[in-house]
């Protein structure tokens, strides 16, 4: 089964920390996919910029509009995602409770599905 691990973070906690803890950050979010690599359960791994770089799209009766981040409404924003292939739901639990994100941010768990059914 296929499972996400949505990386929600507070918005401008990136802003708060110095490049050297930003680093130090991200090299241990970079072991931890080596790691999942290495058991074979992850597909794809993708940090994403913050939200200030964002684009939302909406089409409301014929008509679209489009809105630049950041958005203000937004008290979160998806700061990147790993893409598991997991034997159980309890597995893909195990993995969020083992990502280093979880210290800082919230890991939000998702099995996939068809897109039409």
């Amino acid at each position: 089964m296929a499972f996400m691990l949505l990386i929600a973070e507070p918005r401008g906690q990136r802003d708060t920390r110095t490049p050297a803890e930003g680093e130090a950050l991200y090299a241990r979010m970079l072991r931890f996919a080596d790691d999942l690599a290495a058991r074979g359960v992850l597909i794809e791994a993708q940090s994403l910029l913050s939200d200030t770089h964002a684009v939302r799209v909406q089409v409301r009766e014929g008509q679209s509009s489009v809105t630049d981040g950041p958005f203000a409404e937004a008290k979160e924003m998806i700061g990147g995602f790993f893409l598991l292939d997991c034997a159980t739901r309890e597995e893909a639990l195990a993995i969020a409770r083992d990502c280093p994100a979880a210290q800082w941010a919230s890991v939000e768990v998702r099995e996939t599905g068809p897109c039409f059914r």
